[in-house]
């Protein structure tokens, strides 16, 4: 059988996540520290644990409604409200998905036809472009660079903007770099929206995690901004639920209502534990505060520091990131590229990073270390990566 007659031409040519790749790697390898893939070292907190258990020793392994379960949506809808200032109907205009990368999936089949352009930062998260090419859309860089804090700029936004141009994705706090975008960004970003009339799908899965005193901004929370944006979250990140596969996306009702029919056709539910586990971490989290999200941030917060400040010690170029939990440290003074970098660091100290060009052009010179891992390990791969560039830099002497 010749399968190549079969298989569509677009996804026979994206290439596998470069995330993965080191990742498969180092977990070959028995020592191997990875610091590779964006994965909460945290266990989800057991209350969450116990909702789910309990939802199934009562007998809770029916479909829910598509849409999703009513009283989680309800949840959400407080919860988006109350936290970031954007209201959005239960009923009508929140769909819950199996995790907001779903949930990313279903907005672009709804709004992109072949030929239509989409707008991504560069650097951004890997399954942006490839889920435009799925949709039958082009991906459109629009770099940004740590000069200007990996801020996306309004008018490179502008001046990328065409008339087949359909949407812009807006990934902030932003996977790899951790770069944030403030209000006064934002801002300048929306009279280009309004300008230009396009429609903004802003990710907002590592909301709850930004540092140094920073406030996460919703576009949908700007004045007039709220018919521009569709806003995708989820419970991965933040509440350490990764393996839940619960996020969702809300938006005005005739998109949601396109998002649905995907869903339904495609998925027809997230699983009902997976929800019931959901509520409980919205509802339990509202009274008590967030606390656990908040536990969780302090936590990273440390990490970051230690990250950022290790890599400014070996001589390393280190950008602070304000968000998510991802360190981006130019590797350019090794002379080494990015690829080359990683896959020397991996096969002579055991310790997994990240490509910076997995994330797009942008990344060139740049690796991506998460410290969503334990201070323990580190400590121990900063240790592994400072004996590295002494050994380059023996190398380079001799």
């Amino acid at each position: 059988m010749n399968y190549d007659r079969l298989i569509n031409r677009t996804v026979a040519a994206v290439p596998p996540s470069g995330i993965r790749r080191f990742f498969d790697i180092a977990s070959t390898m028995k020592d191997a520290i990875s610091l590779g893939v964006g994965e909460p070292d945290f266990v989800t907190p057991y209350h969450i644990r116990d909702a789910a258990v309990n939802s199934l020793l009562d007998g809770g392994t029916q479909y829910t409604a598509n849409r999703g379960l009513p009283e989680l949506r309800r949840e959400i809808a407080f919860y988006l409200e109350h936290r970031f200032g954007t209201a959005y109907h239960p009923d009508t205009e929140i769909v819950v998905t199996v995790g907001a990368s779903e949930a990313i999936d279903a907005v672009l089949r709804v709004l992109v036809e072949p030929g239509d352009e989409v707008l991504i930062p560069d650097p951004s998260y890997v399954s942006y472009s490839p889920s435009v090419l799925f949709a039958g859309g082009t991906p459109v860089a629009v770099k940004t660079c740590e000069a200007e804090g990996f801020r996306l700029n309004a008018e490179a936004v502008r001046e990328a903007i065409t008339e087949r141009t359909k949407c812009l994705i807006l990934p902030y706090p932003n996977n790899p770099t951790g770069g944030i975008m403030e209000r006064q960004d934002l801002e300048k970003l929306a009279k280009v929206i309004r300008e230009k009339e396009i429609l903004v799908i802003s990710d907002e899965i590592y909301a709850e995690l930004t540092y140094g005193g920073k406030q996460h901004e919703s576009f949908a929370a700007l004045p007039g901004m709220w018919p521009y944006t569709v806003t995708i979250n989820g419970f991965s990140k933040s509440f350490a639920m990764t393996g839940w596969r619960v996020g969702y996306a809300c938006g005005p009702k005739e998109i949601m209502d396109m998002v649905n029919k995907i869903h339904q056709y495609a998925i027809l539910c997230a699983p009902r534990m997976s929800q019931v586990a959901a509520v409980e971490a919205l509802r339990l989290g509202r009274e008590r505060n967030y606390e656990d999200v908040a536990r969780m941030r302090e936590s990273y917060d440390r990490r970051r520091r230690l990250l950022v400040d290790g890599f400014r010690s070996m001589g390393l170029s280190c950008f602070e990131p304000l968000g998510a939990f991802y360190v981006f440290p130019s590797i350019r003074v090794t002379g080494m590229s990015s690829e080359t970098f990683c896959g020397e660091l991996l096969k002579a100290k055991h310790i997994a990073t990240v490509p910076g060009t997995a994330f797009g052009e942008s990344g060139e010179g740049h690796i991506r270390c998460s410290y969503a891992t334990g201070i323990d390990k580190l400590n121990l791969a900063l240790d592994g990566i400072r004996a590295f560039l002494e050994d380059v830099r023996e190398e380079e002497r001799g």
